[in-house]
């Protein structure tokens, strides 16, 4: 196996790109025409947009002609242009730095989440009382960075409102808090029932493994939603797709993922989420058209998802046979993700990565990067990493330890419960073993070897409300 300091090599990098360039072939004409295009918009909706979907999920608003990422650049101009008419003013940076922030959403493109910070930084510096904006802003950098206890802080700053309260319920139920996010989610809903507030409670109703809950919240967002409001409606949709795969009802999650991306185009979580479903499916070549779709974009300006597409490249080219190829794709995945280490927080990522090559020294790795990781995010899914790195130590104790702190939320995650079974089993429980995967397979009746080859590719929602 080579290190990945080998990929500086000069005959890897023309491997890798040319595994690039073969990829891009492959991209369908179509894909080229997502970003602003009507006609492209008129085709997608023709092919995929509501085909069988029930009406409540539909998007009943015409959609502009003017793609979101135009129409965002024009309002970037904007504020520039008031800032340089005024270059004294606060106001109109933390203006500013929020719509940096919604094209970081849109994109997923890391130089946007920068800009934002330096913006609402400098934002602060010229208005450094009743900045409310500019707080706002830093605390959904630092979530972005998964900062989850810096976001908390910001916000003590700040007005209490209802944007206080929205990140209150990001962060707390990244780190865990569950009693304090059901709270928060509560209160929000009641100053402001909207689509943003609605579909933030229904995650944590998912993350309480409350389905019915978070189904009603999940329909009453789509129901309140407004005209532009086009980041929540993909957002609200995505997160319902992903419900709906989780419980192995894959024709109604690619529904809504494809009407999210009817929607917008290119929408990151949709489209690797669209690639994570098409693996479990067994159809890798659906796979890497996804995964391409976002990588030509992505290629000139690096994103947040980009160790997601390597990673799921390297999954796939596994599962294909294509051992070598794999291998350069994860050795790529990894060089992404230690390169964003201190900047975007991928310790989790980094070590689930570590975690599926498995040499020795990654497991070493991997165990001391989630036992970072879990001092600022205890989420579910950060506890059951943690298990899986204790479990793959032979650690089994303290793996049983952990992975008990990732269901006791009451979450229902076939893949937790699979784990869980998996580590009562090696430790000699037999019947609590066949009750988790007994508990798998109702959560998921579809849950089976297929299935866990898709395990770790998708892409939650904390973050990008």
């Amino acid at each position: 196996m080579k290190s990945v300091n080998s990929f500086q090599d000069k005959d890897n990098r023309g491997i890798l790109k040319r595994f690039r360039t073969s990829l891009l072939i492959a991209v369908p004409i179509v894909g080229l025409l997502f970003w602003s295009m009507p006609s492209a918009l008129k085709l997608w909706t023709k092919t995929f947009g509501n085909s069988g979907l029930e009406a409540p999920y539909r998007y009943r608003f015409e959609r502009s002609p003017e793609s979101v990422t135009t129409k965002l650049g024009q309002e970037v101009s904007f504020y520039k242009e008031r800032i340089r008419q005024d270059p004294s003013s606060g106001l109109n940076r933390a203006l500013l730095s929020k719509t940096y922030l919604r094209m970081a959403r849109a994109t997923g493109e890391t130089s946007w989440y920068l800009l934002a910070e330096q913006t609402a930084q400098e934002s602060l510096a010229k208005l450094p009382f009743n900045n409310d904006g500019a707080i706002f802003a830093l605390a959904r950098v630092a979530t972005a960075k998964h900062d989850f206890p810096s976001a908390l802080k910001l916000i003590q700053q700040a007005s209490q409102n209802e944007e206080t309260l929205a990140l209150q319920v990001t962060a707390n139920l990244a780190m865990g808090n569950l009693p304090s996010t059901k709270q928060a989610s509560d209160r929000l809903v009641a100053q402001n029932p909207s689509l943003n507030s609605f579909t933030l409670r229904a995650l944590v109703g998912v993350s309480q493994g409350n389905d019915q809950a978070a189904m009603q919240d999940f329909q009453q967002a789509l129901a309140s939603e407004e005209p532009e409001e086009t980041g929540s409606s993909v957002w609200a949709r995505t997160g319902l797709g992903r419900l709906y795969f989780k419980r192995g009802k894959l024709d109604q999650a690619e529904k809504l993922y494809q009407e999210a991306l009817r929607i917008l185009p290119n929408y990151p979580p949709a489209l690797l989420n669209s690639a994570e479903l098409a693996i479990r499916r067994g159809q890798y070549q659906t796979a890497e058209k996804f995964y391409s779709q976002f990588f030509q974009l992505s290629t000139n300006s690096p994103s947040v998802y980009d160790h997601v597409i390597y990673r799921g490249m390297a999954r796939v080219k596994e599962l294909e046979g294509q051992s070598a190829d794999a291998t350069q794709w994860r050795n790529e995945a990894e060089a992404r993700l230690r390169k964003d280490l201190t900047t975007f927080g991928h310790r989790r990522e980094l070590a689930r990565l570590l975690l599926e090559r498995g040499r020795p020294q990654d497991l070493t790795e991997a165990l001391t990067l989630m036992q970072a990781e879990v001092k600022v995010r205890r989420d579910a899914e950060t506890m059951d990493t943690l298990a899986w790195s204790f479990s793959q130590l032979g650690r089994w104790p303290e793996a049983q330890t952990a992975m008990q702190a990732a269901l006791r939320s009451g979450i229902r995650d076939p893949a937790l419960f699979y784990r869980a079974g998996t580590i009562e089993q090696a430790l000699g429980r037999s019947s609590q073993a066949a009750a988790f995967f007994k508990a798998a397979q109702e959560t998921d009746p579809t849950f089976d070897d297929q299935a866990r080859q898709a395990l770790g590719l998708g892409v939650g929602l904390l973050g990008l409300n």
